[in-house]
């Protein structure tokens, strides 16, 4: 189990993570989720013992990640794919991985073999493996040890669709069997699909958290009409703030009840009138993370000629 504790990390007067608390229990996929930049990876270092703490703590079965003994056994990290010996091979990699668990060497075959990296690329310089080899080496290090947690750091970078397909069913294969796991990433579908909770932070703060289903609750109601001025009229005249949605429609916080009683009353046709599912939960994602969204403070910032961006 990881446990965070009122977590903060501060440098100077930048406050990466602003006092984040949360659990990752045994069973479970925990998808955390933030635009670059929110504090993700800042907080699964200080899990990892690599950044230490300006306040608060972070705990993995109750000890903090320097005190476990032969860790690499019991907590299997992926924070960055590309940090690998360029030089060595990728069966030398696991080989020195294993010698220093002191693990048997059989373990090296294993992994290799769970993570399809054939016996000729296992033999190539990591220089010469794409990102996504590089990934799948990088998982195969973390599961070496058979530990019960992983953490991982957006692991689907740099892979196909059918290698995103592969580590979906390898983590969730994982987590079914007792495992426990952190899996962090920018892009929502990448983890909404496998998580079993989903916790969302945006400037160092988490700002919401729960399962698919508790998160999609308050994420409101999807409508679309054939008369679309008319259905905002009849939405504005009866109190219901609504905005803009993918595919023509509109969606409000509102519940469909209330937003069908309103169409009624004003006599509007509606095309479709539903709960917001995923692309609801999409628009939440962004809403909630909006002020750490790149793109929302370019087009909020002046742009200074003679300046670079």
């Amino acid at each position: 189990m990881i446990t965070v504790e009122r977590l903060s990390k501060t440098y100077g007067s930048f406050r990466a993570v602003d006092d984040v608390s949360f659990a990752c229990r045994p069973g479970s996929v925990t998808g955390f989720l933030g635009p670059n930049g929110a504090g993700k990876t800042t907080t699964m270092r200080i899990i990892a013992g690599l950044t230490p703490a300006t306040s608060g703590t972070a705990t993995i079965g109750g000890h903090h990640y320097h005190d476990v003994p032969n860790p690499g056994t019991q907590i299997g990290i992926l924070l960055d794919a590309s940090a690998q010996h360029a030089g060595r091979t990728g069966r030398e990699v696991l080989t020195l991985g294993a010698l220093a668990m002191g693990l048997p060497s059989r373990r090296v075959d294993e992994m290799l073999e769970r993570v399809s990296l054939a016996p000729d690329e296992s033999r190539r310089r990591i220089r010469n493996y794409s990102l996504g080899m590089r990934q799948r080496l990088g998982i195969a290090h973390a599961l070496l040890g058979d530990p019960r947690i992983l953490i991982l750091d957006e692991p689907a970078n740099g892979l196909d669709p059918a290698g995103i397909h592969w580590m979906r069913g390898l983590l969730r294969d994982y987590a079914d069997q007792g495992g426990t796991v952190l899996l962090s990433s920018h892009l929502l579908h990448e983890v909404e699909v496998i998580a079993d909770e989903l916790l969302v932070i945006g400037q160092g703060r988490i700002v919401a958290r729960g399962t698919k289903a508790e998160l999609l609750r308050n994420a409101g109601t999807f409508v679309k009409a054939l008369d679309q001025g008319a259905l905002q009229r009849a939405l504005r005249e009866a109190g219901i703030e609504a905005v803009t949605s993918g595919d023509a429609g509109l969606r409000t916080e509102a519940s469909p009840a209330d937003v069908g009683r309103a169409a009624a009353a004003a006599g509007v046709a509606l095309e479709e009138l539903r709960a917001a599912d995923g692309a609801g939960l999409e628009e939440m994602f962004l809403q909630l993370t909006a002020d750490t969204q790149r793109e929302e403070r370019a087009a909020a910032e002046p742009v200074l000629e003679g300046v670079p961006a």
